[in-house]
């Protein structure tokens, strides 16, 4: 039998990149995009290699770029940490792992490396995954950080909790990240969300825009750690903005979500550098009329449109600047 498990991209609505930093944040799945983890028994154990750990590329000039962005890792190692930190927390809690061996392989579809948490998702869909083969069960509310610790503790990677909890609950969901919560417990506190009636959201992203994550996220930590007053006043700052974020969302309140969503990524500007070439996608699209913001560190867009004819122009307008747009599938 073989077990397939999922895990899908996600746009960070509001509140983001606050996550790392004990603020608050409202977060949507994306489900157009997936990952598809798939374990099944074997002789021994293995894990197969995804498309980013692969040797063959088209030109010479095609590696160097990939080696650039993608490092010398691709699926491979998220998956060989997340095996790792899975039995660490198996060994910890006293849940006994039967011995029969397996093979592990994945599929994404997540465009890589332009916002949408794609790695992450990898991550969760073999915690799922290894959670059906072995039979235990990590409670959900912990799975979030657990899934964290893989690239943070594991790998070395800059990131904050927001992409798992939303990856792990799926649909919307409202998180607050208080430092006395995380402090005490290790988890924040995660809310779903149903509103009466679903945003008008789009998202767009151009896959030549690629960079790593968790780069713009270095300095900014630096910052915040030696208590640099611009950047604690914005995590504070985005504490509000999400609430307002969420009770214009619960209240159909579209205008006024939409102002705190450009509210969001104007801030984000006080405190990180932006890429020119991600600003323009944000600028095109509110040159149209609809609010945008970054879905997550860079690459991809998020935001509100109103209504069908200003979605053909705001369709129009990214296309010119080679802008892939599509209507996120946030329930199922």
């Amino acid at each position: 039998m073989i077990i397939h498990a999922y895990a899908h991209a996600r746009a960070g609505l509001v509140g983001n990149p606050s996550d790392g930093y004990f603020g608050k944040t409202l977060s949507c799945i994306i489900r157009n995009f997936q990952v598809k983890v798939s374990i099944w028994e074997s002789p021994y154990f293995e894990i197969l290699p995804g498309h980013g750990d692969m040797g063959h590329f088209g030109s010479i000039g095609e590696f160097v770029r990939d080696l650039r962005l993608h490092g010398y890792y691709g699926g491979m190692r998220l998956i060989k940490a997340a095996v790792k930190r899975f039995t660490d927390y198996c060994h910890q809690h006293e849940l006994e792992l039967h011995q029969r061996n397996c093979t592990i392989g994945f599929e994404t579809n997540i465009p890589r490396l332009v916002g949408l948490s794609g790695s992450s998702a990898i991550v969760v869909a073999t915690m799922r995954a290894l959670q059906e083969f072995y039979s235990v069960q990590i409670p959900q509310h912990l799975l979030p950080s657990l899934a964290l610790s893989v690239e943070k503790d594991e790998l070395g990677i800059s990131a904050g909790l927001q992409d798992r909890v939303i990856q792990t609950y799926e649909g919307i969901v409202h998180m607050d990240f208080d430092k006395k919560l995380l402090d005490s417990r290790g988890y924040g506190q995660y809310t779903p969300l149903r509103p009466p009636k679903p945003p008008p959201l789009y998202v767009a992203y151009d896959p030549e825009r690629a960079e790593v994550s968790d780069l713009p996220h270095r300095n900014l930590r630096a910052l915040f750690n030696a208590g640099d007053p611009t950047v604690v006043s914005a995590m504070n700052k985005y504490r509000d903005l999400t609430e307002r974020g969420r009770d214009a969302l619960m209240a159909g309140d579209f205008d006024i979500l939409g102002q705190v969503m450009d509210a969001n990524f104007d801030l984000r500007r006080t405190i990180m550098p932006i890429a020119p070439e991600n600003l323009r996608m944000v600028e095109v699209a509110r040159s149209t009329g609809a609010s945008a913001k970054f879905a997550g560190s860079g690459g991809a867009i998020v935001g509100l449109y109103k209504g069908g004819r200003h979605y053909q122009r705001l369709s129009d307008a990214l296309a010119a600047i080679h802008c892939t747009i599509l209507l996120p599938i946030i329930f199922e």
